[in-house]
C-alpha cells in the first residue's frame, strides 16, 4: 500500500497513478464479479431441482476452491485500494467463539515515552476512555506427549520374603506404547474423517513421532475385538424396534487370490424416531457381507418385527414375503429421483415433482409433531395429492412405449405404490428413508479416499467402529471423548452383559 510520503507531486503523474489503479481495481472488481457467479452456479445446483444428480462431495471441493479464489481476489483488491490507515473498515468476528474454549489474552498498548502516553498533537498525557476487544479462533496442532506411570514395588523387613506392588493399569495393547486416547484419536481419523491408516503414518512425523501403518492397524483390530459386544448390543436393539431404515452399497475389497478388487456390500440399519418425537435414542449398525443375496437381510434381522423403510431393491419384497410380520414401506426419494432426470424433457416428470414436492412441504410443517397429528394432517391433505397422482401415472403410462425411460420411472412407482402410500396408515412412517441414506455416507466418502477393506475380515472389523462413531454423531456426542472413556473402561474388564453401560448416548442421557 503506498504511503502519503510515496505519492508524485507532479499532477499529470499523480493522474497517470489514479487512471492505473482504476484500472487495476476494475479488473479486480471483474474477477470477483466473475468468481461470484461461479459460486452462485455451484449454490443452485446444490439447492436447486438438479441436485439429486450431482456429486454432493465433488460439490463441496469445487466450492470450497472457488471461495478460496474469491478471497484471494477480495484481499488483492483491498491491497490495491489507497487507503489512509482511519478509513480501514472495522472488521468482526463472523458469529460468537465458544465460551468453553481457552482464552489467552493479548495486550497492545500505545508506547509510553517517559513513563507517560503523550498525546501525539499536543504532547498532554492520554487517559484511558474505553478499549476494543477482539477475539480470533487458533489453533494448536495436534501434539504429542509421554504418559509415565510409575508403581513402586514394596517388601517386608520382617519376613523379607513378600514383595507388594500395585496392579500395573490395564491396556487395550497389553506392552505397547498407545494410551486409549492416541487409539481413540487414530480410530476417530480412520472412520469419522476418512484418513486411512497410511495416510495417518505419514502426518504423524510432523511432530517427531514414527508410527507404522502396520502399527496402528494392530491397534486398530485389538479396539475392534474389545467394541465388538457394543456393536452388537446396538444391533440386537435394532432387531427389536418396531420401525426401521434399510440399505446397502457396494464396497470394494481386495481379492488377494485373483490379484484384483472384488464387490463387496455394506447394508446398513438406522432407527430415528424423533421426526415423530420418539423417545428411543437414535441409532445404526453396519453388516458386511460378501454379495447381495436376498436372503441377506433376513438373516441381519433376525426376528425383526414392524415397518420396514427401504428402497426399491427385490430382497427386502422377499424379506416381506417370507415373514408377514414384517411390513415394507416404499422411498417416496428414491421415486423422485427416477423423475428428476427427465425432467428438462418431459412436462410429465415436471408435473410428478411439483406434486411429490406438496408432499414434501406438508412433511415439513408436521415433523415433529406426534403420531396422530401427523396421520391427522396426511389424512386430510397428502392423500388427496396422492390419490391425484395415482390416477395421473396411469393415465400417462398408457400413452407412452413399454420401452421409455419416463415409462420405466411410471412403472418403479405404480408397481410399489402400495407401500409409498403406507405412510398414511403410521404416523411413525416417514417419506423417504433419507436418515439411512445419511448414515451409509461415511462410506463413500471412504471410497474416495482409499479401498474400502483388505479383505472380508477387514470389512467387518469397519462395520464394529464405524457405527459406534456414526451413533455418537446421531446422539451429539464427542467421538474421541467417548472412545476414550469407553476403551478405558472395556480395558479395565467392564462386564461383556453390561455394555449398555457404555452406549454413546448415555453420555447424554
Amino acid at each position: 500500500m503506498r504511503m502519503e510520503a510515496d505519492l508524485p507531486d507532479d499532477v499529470d503523474a499523480l493522474r497517470a497513478l489514479v487512471l492505473d489503479q482504476a484500472r487495476k481495481l476494475e479488473s479486480t472488481d471483474a474477477e470477483v464479479e466473475r468468481l461470484r457467479a461461479i459460486i452462485d452456479a455451484f449454490q443452485r445446483h446444490r439447492f436447486g431441482r438438479r441436485s439429486e444428480q450431482l456429486d454432493p462431495d465433488q460439490l463441496q471441493l469445487g466450492l470450497e476452491d472457488a471461495e478460496t479464489a474469491l478471497a484471494h481476489a477480495e484481499a488483492a483488491g483491498l491491497a490495491k485500494t489507497v487507503r489512509a490507515p482511519a478509513d480501514r473498515p472495522r472488521k468482526t468476528n463472523r458469529g460468537s467463539l465458544p465460551a468453553h474454549l481457552e482464552r489467552i489474552e493479548q495486550f497492545v498498548d500505545v508506547e509510553e515515552i517517559d513513563g507517560i502516553r503523550a498525546c501525539p498533537c499536543c504532547g498532554g498525557a492520554l487517559h484511558q476512555i474505553g478499549k476494543d476487544v477482539a477475539e480470533r479462533l487458533d489453533v494448536v496442532p495436534i501434539t504429542f506427549r509421554v504418559l509415565v506411570t510409575r508403581w513402586p514395588r514394596y517388601g517386608c523387613r520382617s519376613c523379607e520374603s513378600a514383595v507388594v506392588q500395585a496392579p500395573a493399569p490395564a491396556r487395550i495393547v497389553e506392552g505397547g506404547i498407545p494410551t486409549e486416547a492416541l487409539i481413540a484419536q487414530v480410530l476417530v481419523a480412520k472412520y469419522a474423517d476418512h484418513l486411512p491408516l497410511y495416510r495417518q503414518a505419514q502426518i504423524y512425523p510432523r511432530q517427531g513421532v514414527q508410527l507404522d501403518r502396520s502399527t496402528l492397524a494392530d491397534w486398530v483390530g485389538r479396539a475392534a475385538w474389545y467394541l465388538r459386544p457394543l456393536r452388537d448390543h446396538i444391533q440386537d436393539g435394532l432387531r427389536h424396534s418396531e420401525r426401521l431404515f434399510a440399505d446397502e452399497t457396494t464396497a470394494p475389497v481386495l481379492d488377494p487370490g485373483r490379484g484384483r478388487t472384488k464387490t463387496g456390500q455394506l447394508w446398513a440399519y438406522a432407527r430415528d424416531d424423533r421426526p415423530w418425537g420418539g423417545v428411543s435414542r437414535p441409532m445404526v449398525a453396519y453388516v458386511y457381507a460378501a454379495d447381495r443375496k436376498a436372503d441377506r437381510p433376513e438373516a441381519h434381522l433376525g426376528d425383526f418385527a414392524g415397518i420396514l423403510q427401504v428402497d426399491g431393491y427385490g430382497g427386502y419384497a422377499v424379506l416381506a414375503r417370507r415373514r408377514l410380520h414384517v411390513r415394507l414401506a416404499f422411498c417416496w426419494a428414491h421415486v423422485r429421483r427416477k423423475f428428476y432426470a427427465l425432467a428438462d424433457s418431459s412436462p410429465v416428470a415436471t408435473e410428478v415433482l411439483r406434486q411429490i414436492a406438496s408432499l414434501y412441504a406438508i412433511e415439513d410443517e408436521v415433523r415433529g409433531s406426534s403420531p396422530e397429528q401427523r396421520r391427522a394432517a396426511r389424512a386430510a391433505r397428502s392423500r388427496v395429492i396422492v390419490d391425484d397422482l395415482h390416477l395421473y401415472l396411469e393415465g400417462r403410462l398408457r400413452q407412452l412405449s413399454a420401452k421409455s425411460r419416463l415409462g420405466e420411472a411410471i412403472r418403479y412407482a405404480l408397481t410399489r405404490w402400495e407401500d409409498l402410500a403406507r405412510f398414511f396408515d403410521d404416523g411413525c412412517i416417514d417419506l423417504d428413508s433419507n436418515t439411512v441414506e445419511r448414515s451409509i455416507r461415511p462410506l463413500a466418502l471412504n471410497r474416495k479416499n482409499a479401498l474400502f477393506a483388505g479383505s472380508d475380515e477387514s470389512g467387518d472389523n469397519w462395520a464394529v467402529i464405524a457405527p459406534l462413531i456414526a451413533c455418537c454423531k446421531l446422539n451429539a456426542v464427542n467421538p474421541h471423548e467417548w472412545l476414550t472413556r469407553t476403551l478405558s473402561e472395556l480395558a479395565n474388564g467392564h462386564p461383556a452383559n453390561n455394555v449398555a453401560e457404555l452406549m454413546p448416548w448415555t453420555a447424554v442421557a
